[in-house]
């Protein structure tokens, strides 16, 4: 099980290395000849820290800060996942550990943050295996807290009243279908449940033990391997009210907000994301509230500078003056312009705390505590392999002439890591087309399934045209008639040419494509990916057909793909 886990932090740092150049490094001036002679002082964080962190940077190197000696430094920050956080600082420890890398290494940081102490927790938990009894990674009550934001149901305000109601809305979750089976003045409409996938977020694992908690009625502290196989079936019950799964609790708020209560009417979200949600341009249409659980997460944000052999003595000090401006009035001022909670309790929390941003100034729950680090691997184990909601999906693949060479050999790859990834329960279509559109080739993810999918993919030629249109309304046909239920139902396209020599255009494929959308009982959602150079591909077609079935559209090259359809893949 624990080297199960591994292989998941080991997964998420590979595929986030292929973009490291994309990473949020803010800095005042840019002058990288400049900064040569200076300490950089590297702040790897969890995303919900990240638009502060860049803040930060920018009004903490316009002082040209100086250690004690005279040195100057300056902050970078690079923000990702939680998960991929600790992916990344397990995978660069291991590389120390095995003499692969040495402790000057560049890539190492010198503070970080997650956005849980769970996931902190793992960190510890991770690093501890590597280097036993060291504590390269300080305890909890040695870091200090620098924000926080309790995780709360996002829903509208019409609803709101509704799920506040409940003594526990999680278990209504599994009881209910509609609101006004919750409540005779509500209106009919379904409830759909959206959260993060818990391998990736801090905000879905939260999620996730939550939901455990609620239906053992123990406290996640309390928990027990034990108790995992115990509650599995009820924790199911909850997840398959799941419309879609995400890497990004932002960008599954921003959905919410985009796509309205047919694609998701409730949301396990940050506090700071509903206040985010009603400071849009657009806000005044839909005002969004958070509804607190009894007993949830605050999700505390804290600075965590390791003890570790690549963190010299002024690196130390660099950090922790970095922690110390932080926690600075005016920075904790700033944190709550940006909907987090300051650590401080003496801060103002400013108007963005209020009912006109749809939270409460003074909520009254319960914090809970991490559960132990061993029971959270059980738990995310089991995710995978047991209560997940499983889907089915149609990757609808372009192997049209374009994609000979460099395309095709980088595709195969990409299937190839995505069927290796896939859980026992998921299968998916692979569709190739050119000029004609080949049956489906089903994938399913038990051992069989997978090595039949890699002999298919490895005999795969780029050859014709490029039938799109046609292939988008196949595919979508043919989940129509394989539809099922009990799963998310998607279709993924890859392609990186305009469609040529389609028996229909744009416009009659988005009124099929209309037809089994989020508003109708079918629920067929679609993904696209432009694959190749700009002017390529048609990437307002490719965004069009996404966004009328409550997706959306990447653009991905031979360096990046494998990590776009990564991210893609823990949408189902």
């Amino acid at each position: 099980m624990a080297s199960k886990f591994r292989l998941i932090l080991t997964f998420i740092f590979i595929s986030f290395s292929l973009l490291s150049g994309c990473s949020d490094n803010s800095s005042v001036d840019g002058n990288t000849n400049q900064r040569r002679s200076q300490l950089e002082i590297k702040f790897l964080a969890g995303s919900d820290l990240g638009e502060f962190c860049r803040q930060i940077a920018e009004k903490l190197n316009e002082t040209n800060p100086k250690l004690d000696n005279g040195k100057q430094f300056y902050l970078t920050c690079d923000a990702k996942g939680s998960g991929d956080v600790i992916g990344e600082v397990v995978n660069l420890t291991q590389q120390l550990a095995n003499n692969a890398i040495s402790a000057d290494d560049a890539q190492f940081p010198s503070i970080i943050s997650v956005d849980g102490e769970i996931y902190q927790n793992q960190l510890i938990y991770q690093v501890d295996k590597i280097f036993p009894g060291e504590n390269l990674i300080p305890p909890i009550t040695d870091t200090p807290l620098i924000v926080f934001s309790p995780m709360v149901f996002m829903t509208t305000k019409e609803l709101a009243p509704v799920l506040e109601k409940l003594p526990n809305i999680y278990t209504a979750l599994t009881q209910y279908d509609n609101y006004q089976q919750l409540d005779s003045q509500a209106p009919p409409l379904p409830i759909y449940f959206v959260q993060t996938a818990p391998t990736r977020s801090n905000s879905g694992l939260q999620t996730l033990v939550a939901q455990f908690a609620s239906v053992s009625n123990k406290q996640p502290q309390d928990l027990t391997i034990n108790d995992i196989t115990k509650y599995q079936d009820k924790v199911k019950a909850i997840q398959e009210k799941v419309t879609r799964y995400g890497a990004s609790t932002a960008s599954l708020a921003n959905s919410m907000v985009e796509n309205g209560v047919f694609w998701a009417s409730v949301g396990s979200v940050y506090e700071s994301l509903v206040i985010q949600a009603n400071s849009q341009p657009n806000a005044s249409q839909t005002q969004y509230q958070a509804v607190y659980p009894k007993a949830t997460f605050s999700s505390n944000i804290r600075g965590i500078i390791p003890n570790a052999p690549w963190m010299s003595a002024e690196e130390k000090e660099g950090a922790q003056k970095v922690l110390d401006f932080m926690l600075t009035p005016e920075s904790q001022q700033l944190a709550a312009s940006l909907g987090l909670r300051p650590g401080i309790p003496s801060i103002s929390l400013g108007n963005k705390f209020s009912s006109q941003y749809g939270v409460n100034p003074n909520p009254n729950y319960e914090s809970y505590r991490p559960p132990a680090p061993e029971v959270v691997e059980a738990m995310l184990t089991n995710w995978q392999d047991y209560s997940k909601k499983p889907s089915q999906v149609a990757v609808v693949v372009d192997i049209s002439g374009s994609m000979r060479g460099q395309k095709i050999t980088a595709v195969q790859n990409t299937l190839l890591n995505y069927i290796n990834n896939l859980g026992s329960k998921e299968e998916i279509a692979i569709i190739t087309f050119s000029d004609q559109i080949n049956p489906p080739v089903i994938i399913k993810g038990t051992p069989e399934g997978k090595n039949q999918g890699i002999q298919y993919i490895s005999s795969l030629q780029a050859r014709g045209g490029t039938k799109l249109y046609d292939s988008a309304l196949y595919a979508r046909d043919w989940l129509r008639q394989n539809l099922k239920p009990n799963y998310i139902n998607a279709v993924l396209i890859l392609t990186d040419g305009e469609d040529s020599g389609s028996g229909i255009n744009l416009q009659q494929l988005e009124q099929e494509l209309q037809k089994s959308g989020f508003n109708s009982d079918e629920r067929i959602a679609f993904f696209t990916v432009g694959y190749g150079n700009d002017g390529e591909f048609n990437a307002q077609a490719l965004e069009e057909i996404a966004k009328i079935n409550a997706g959306y559209y990447r653009k991905g090259d031979p360096n990046t793909i494998d990590l776009v359809m990564k991210n893609l893949q823990l949408e189902f």
